[in-house]
């Protein structure tokens, strides 16, 4: 009876640590960020569903921080890390190149950043383009961040996760964090609905994030959604913005 309790008591601790970081303290750094002026009302209109200000706090950014941002679409959170991370720390928005089989007119992915980067209040951001399959970081990095993204890593022509998962794993210091965040798929369903539904199971993400060496520190449960059947495509009216999300952070170790 007294090691079944203290199993039961072991296992609640292992699920409060897995969970610490949810309700982690927002600073005034965040805080500021994400009521800064600077940002376009489009963004801000995203705010009470993508809960900026616990997804920063969880991932612990903060001021001076040297931060990579895996593939950062418009811009969302590469405005709000810069702002948090001010004058003395870095953001590298790592772009992926635009595909060799896209036609000739077709834009430019680092061109939604030039609002960013024509912007002297964002002066602390770099933007890369780089080639997802062979990518070559920044080093010495105390965040790798990718919101919504890596679901899509496995659709990518020739890429390895596994060799992508390693790249970000050696661009950190040691210490260092990999937040994830995701839209979720059905428990057990892999990798079958990165293409489809672009989704992914959580459970996939950690097997090949931990295989690069990394240990799982914490998810957060902010932008979970159980309303969300996991069954319908992220972009569809009924659900875009509103599915259910993981966030997960990674630390590679000391």
């Amino acid at each position: 009876m007294l090691r079944t309790s203290l199993l039961l008591t072991g296992a609640a601790a292992a699920l409060l640590m897995a969970t610490a970081g949810a309700a982690a303290h927002v600073s005034h750094a965040i805080r500021d960020a994400v009521a800064d002026p600077a940002r376009p009302a489009a963004d801000r209109e995203q705010d009470a569903d993508r809960k900026p200000a616990e997804t920063l706090a969880f991932a612990g950014v903060h001021p001076g921080m040297q931060v990579g941002e895996l593939i950062p679409g418009a811009g969302y959170y590469t405005r709000l890390l810069s702002a948090v991370v001010g004058p003395k720390g870095k953001v590298y928005a790592l772009v992926n190149q635009k595909r060799p089989d896209a036609p000739a007119d077709a834009p430019d992915p680092a061109a939604r950043l030039a609002p960013i980067t024509a912007d002297a209040h964002y002066a602390n951001v770099a933007v890369i383009t780089v080639r997802l399959a062979t990518i070559q970081m920044p080093s010495d990095l105390d965040l790798v961040w990718t919101s919504r993204n890596y679901h899509d890593f496995h659709n990518v022509k020739d890429l390895s996760v596994a060799d992508l998962d390693r790249a970000v794993y050696a661009s950190l210091k040691p210490g260092g964090v990999y937040l994830v965040l995701d839209h979720a798929a059905a428990p057990g369903s892999g990798l079958r609905d990165t293409s489809t539904l672009h989704r992914i199971d959580e459970a996939a993400v950690k097997q090949e994030v931990e295989s690069a060496g990394f240990k799982f520190d914490a998810e957060s449960p902010v932008l979970r959604n159980k309303t969300d059947d996991h069954t319908q495509k992220v972009f569809e009216a009924s659900i875009k913005g509103k599915t259910d999300q993981f966030i997960l952070k990674f630390v590679k170790p000391k």
